[in-house]
């Protein structure tokens, strides 16, 4: 099944997946025993969510803000899933087998699965969903490269267990893209905003944008079925306000916690999960308006950062050099290329050589990017004032409004994805997929290499043409990255269940395993 999807061999277990792994190794607990000990059944789990708006979503393909992820989480499923480990397992499909050309991919439903309303899934559930998420003319988060690759004409639902799905050109890991939690399977592919339907373990009550959503355990889940017999999801506009109440026992989890606050949710009896991951909050430079339309400048500001000192004030020590490359767990992630470090002079020359001394810009960031966003925000503008640059750090609530992928120069968050997925979403043009280009980058040259590694079937050549991609974003791209950061959750004293991943904060936000007392 892992037969084209480039992951290693630790991902592969004979010819199946492997089973779903526990926590990661570098999770760690506080206070309380949060990653394991006795559950019960029964109560309500309340989540403390970051960040969330007027604008939130329940549409599986559409989420955007944490708040958004944890409910789609919960609600829906994909084909596939990344497990904690980021590896591939079965999810609502239980084998994805590609052919020999990796052009035609078979695609095994699980049998015996429910939609919450009590309709058996299909094979044409799976591919109207996927039909909706990849639409040419206004493809979804999860469907960028999907709209470009499928043979539309020549796919076909076999039988009611049997999806098969033709592509124009061979794709070595199209199972990594139905992993995407952003690929939810839903009823004949149709949402419905007032009564949306999925697999999870949970089941929609109410939703009220900005505010609360509640859900209840579906009685009928596949899978491990929920402890508790209610989750609710709050948001959360403000950092302080989220720990208040998870001390008070008001809330029972959080993401995303607030690096310097570690402890004092240790103080509190509660606990902390901690957990290496690939996850980045980069700043944004658009490379189509200036003054990032020049390249000097783009390499200059690359070179303000000073990262050990971004990891150490914002991530509180709590992260890893980044090198303006992301994927870090991709097996072929460049790592060979030199750590940029800052270098003040070199940064003062290059703005100079683009007359561009003296030179100030608008920062963009927002409380709901999370409280590394405003940090880092906040300490470059004091870094940039060493090069000569003068940064006005302008804070949006909400950041993801309209203006949302307008900015000039601002900061988002990414979770993990390996290369060729994050590249697609990120870095194309929209019309090629990119849905969250937010540096507004469109280069044919990098684009080329990219579409020619994931139609490469050999694992050495498709890492060659990889590495000459990162290199062209490593000299030329509009994002900053300057570290990785560890996720670090919060959980309250009556909490059992909760287990690290690498992929998405508290363990993917599968609340189904977790227990209060």
């Amino acid at each position: 099944m892992l037969r084209y999807s480039g992951l290693g061999a630790a991902a592969v277990g004979g010819s199946s997946f492997l089973a779903a792994c526990g926590g990661d190794s570098s999770s760690g607990g506080g206070g309380g025993n949060g990653g394991g000990g006795p559950q019960g059944s029964g109560g309500v789990l309340i989540h403390g969510a970051t960040g969330g708006s007027s604008k939130d979503t329940l549409d599986p393909h559409a989420p955007v803000t944490a708040a958004d992820i944890a409910r789609v989480n919960n609600l829906y499923e994909p084909l596939l899933f990344w497990n904690n480990n980021y590896e591939l397992e079965p999810a609502l499909a239980e084998s994805v087998e590609g052919s020999e050309d990796a052009k035609t991919w078979t695609i095994k439903m699980r049998a015996g699965v429910t939609f919450h309303n009590g309709k058996t899934v299909t094979a044409d559930d799976a591919w109207k969903s996927i039909q909706r998420v990849a639409n040419p003319d206004a493809p979804l988060s999860a469907g960028g490269q999907l709209s470009t690759i499928l043979d539309f004409g020549a796919c076909k639902v076999v039988d009611d267990t049997t999806l098969q799905l033709v592509l124009k050109a061979p794709y070595a890991i199209l199972d990594s893209l139905l992993a995407e939690y952003t690929l939810g399977i839903i009823p004949g592919g149709e949402f419905d905003p007032a009564n949306p339907v999925g697999t999870g373990a949970f089941a929609y009550k109410s939703f009220e944008p900005g505010k609360t959503s509640t859900f209840t355990k579906y009685a009928d889940y596949w899978g491990d079925a929920a402890f508790v017999d209610e989750l609710q999801i709050q948001d959360f506009s403000d950092d302080s306000a989220r720990v208040n109440a998870l001390q008070a026992g008001q809330i029972q989890t959080v993401d995303n916690l607030p690096y310097n606050l570690v402890d004092t949710i240790k103080g509190a009896g509660g606990g902390t999960l901690i957990t290496d991951t690939g996850a980045w909050v980069p700043f944004t430079m658009r490379v189509d308006q200036a003054p990032f339309n020049d390249v000097k400048v783009r390499q200059a500001f690359r070179l303000i950062v000073d990262r050990q000192q971004m990891i150490d004030q914002a991530l509180s020590g709590y992260g890893s050099l980044g090198n303006d490359m992301y994927a870090p767990f991709d097996v072929a992630y460049a790592a060979d290329l030199p750590q940029r470090e800052q270098d003040i002079d070199q940064a003062k020359a290059l703005l100079k050589e683009a007359g561009q001394e003296g030179l100030q810009v608008e920062l963009f960031t927002g409380d709901d990017i999370g409280s590394v966003a405003t940090a880092a925000a906040n300490l470059f503008k004091e870094q940039a004032k060493a090069a000569g640059v003068d940064v006005k750090v302008t804070k949006k609530t909400p950041f993801y409004d309209d203006q949302y992928l307008q900015y000039t120069f601002a900061q988002d968050f990414w979770n993990t994805r390996n290369y060729i997925p994050q590249a697609v979403v990120g870095t194309f043009p929209p019309d090629q997929g990119g849905t969250y280009n937010e540096t507004h980058w469109d280069n044919a040259d990098h684009r080329d290499l990219v579409n020619a590694a994931a139609q490469e079937l050999d694992d050495t050549k498709r890492a060659e043409l990889l590495h000459q991609a990162q290199e062209i974003e490593y000299n030329e791209g509009g994002l900053i990255i300057w570290g990785f950061r560890q996720q670090v959750d919060g959980y309250g004293p009556n909490v059992n269940g909760l287990e690290g991943s690498k992929y998405l904060p508290l363990g993917s936000y599968k609340f189904n395993k977790v227990s209060v007392q």
